[in-house]
C-alpha cells in the first residue's frame, strides 16, 4: 500500500484559511510558487512536528524553523527560502491564524504611567493591513533608472545572522580590557564588515540599473557601482531601498492605556520564539 492510498488520508489536516499574497505572486523565481487559479493560497494548520521545530533553538537561529513552517503550512510554496520579504509576514501571520485562530494576546507597557497590560489583537486586521510596495516604479538618479526587488527570505536570514555576529563582536570588544591597539584593529575590521554588509544589502535590493547605454543586472557590477558612486547618490539609493522594505512591514499598533488613557503606538514584530505558541 502506497502513502497516496492511505485510508487515513481523509483525516489529514485541511486548509483553515486562504491567503491572497500582498505581492500577488510577483518576485518568485520560476517553479517556486504554484499559484491557484483564484490567486488564493490554502493555509494548513501546523502539525505537532512543526510546533517542535518552531521551538528548537538551533532551528530558530539559523532560520530553518521559519522555512519549515512555511513549507508545511503553505505547500503551494515549494521553496520557502525564495519567498520575497513582501510576503513573509503575511505567510507567518496566516499560518498562525490557521493553527490557533485569529486572536492573539501580547504584553504591553504604557510609556507614560508604566502600567503593564495584556491586550488581545485580531490577526485578521494585521493581515488586511499588509501591503506590497510598488517595485515597478524606478528611482531616477540623473539619467539612470534604478529598479528594485524585495529581498528573499534567504537573503534576510543571512543578513540577520551576520548582523547578530557583528553585534556580539562589538559588544565583546567594548567589554574587553586587553591591548588597546589590538582592540582598535578588531573594531576597524568589524566596522569594515558592517559597511560591506550595508553595500551587499543595498545591492541585493537592486534588480537592474538602466542607463542610456546599457541595462545592468550583474550583481558584481552593481556592487562595484555602489562602492564607487558619490555619497549623496548612495544614500538616496539606500534610503529608497529601506523605505520600500518598511512599506511592507507590519505597522505599529495604536493602543490606549486603560489606566491613564494615554494613547501610544507599540511595534508588533513576529518573534518566532513565541509567535507560534498556542493561546492559553
Amino acid at each position: 500500500m502506497t502513502p497516496t492510498n492511505n485510508p487515513l488520508r481523509r483525516f489529514f489536516r485541511q486548509p483553515s484559511i486562504y491567503l491572497r499574497l500582498p505581492s500577488q505572486g510577483k518576485h518568485y523565481p520560476p517553479g517556486c510558487l504554484d499559484m491557484p487559479p483564484n490567486n488564493e493560497l490554502p493555509i494548513l494548520p501546523m502539525t505537532a512536528m512543526d510546533e517542535i521545530m518552531a521551538r528548537t533553538p538551533d532551528a530558530l537561529f539559523n532560520g530553518s524553523a521559519t522555512a519549515e513552517v512555511i513549507r508545511s503550512c503553505v505547500p503551494n510554496i515549494r521553496d520557502p527560502w525564495q519567498v520575497p520579504s513582501t510576503d513573509l509576514n503575511a505567510l507567518l501571520v496566516a499560518s498562525r491564524v490557521a493553527s490557533y485562530g485569529h486572536e492573539m494576546t501580547i504584553p504591553t507597557t504604557c510609556p507614560k504611567c508604566k502600567a503593564e497590560h495584556e491586550i488581545e489583537i485580531d490577526l485578521r486586521v494585521v493581515l488586511d493591513s499588509l501591503r506590497s510596495p510598488d517595485y515597478d516604479k524606478p528611482l531616477m538618479q540623473g539619467d539612470m533608472m534604478i529598479f528594485f526587488a524585495p529581498l528573499t527570505y534567504r537573503q534576510l536570514n543571512e543578513n540577520s545572522r551576520i548582523k547578530f555576529d557583528d553585534e556580539k563582536l562589538l559588544q565583546s570588544l567594548a567589554e574587553n580590557t586587553s591591548d588597546e591597539e589590538q582592540k582598535l584593529t578588531q573594531l576597524g575590521e568589524a566596522f569594515r564588515r558592517v559597511t560591506e554588509m550595508t553595500v551587499r544589502v543595498v545591492s541585493d535590493s537592486i534588480a537592474a540599473i538602466k542607463t542610456q547605454d546599457a541595462m545592468v543586472t550583474e550583481p558584481e557590477f552593481i556592487q562595484e557601482f555602489l562602492r564607487n558612486c558619490d555619497k549623496p547618490m548612495f544614500e538616496a539609493i539606500r534610503d529608497h531601498a529601506v523605505q520600500l522594505r518598511q512599506d511592507s512591514e507590519i505597522k505599529p499598533l495604536a493602543l490606549t492605556c486603560t489606566d491613564c488613557q494615554h494613547q501610544y503606538q507599540q511595534a508588533f514584530t513576529l518573534d518566532m520564539s513565541n509567535f507560534f505558541e498556542a493561546a492559553s
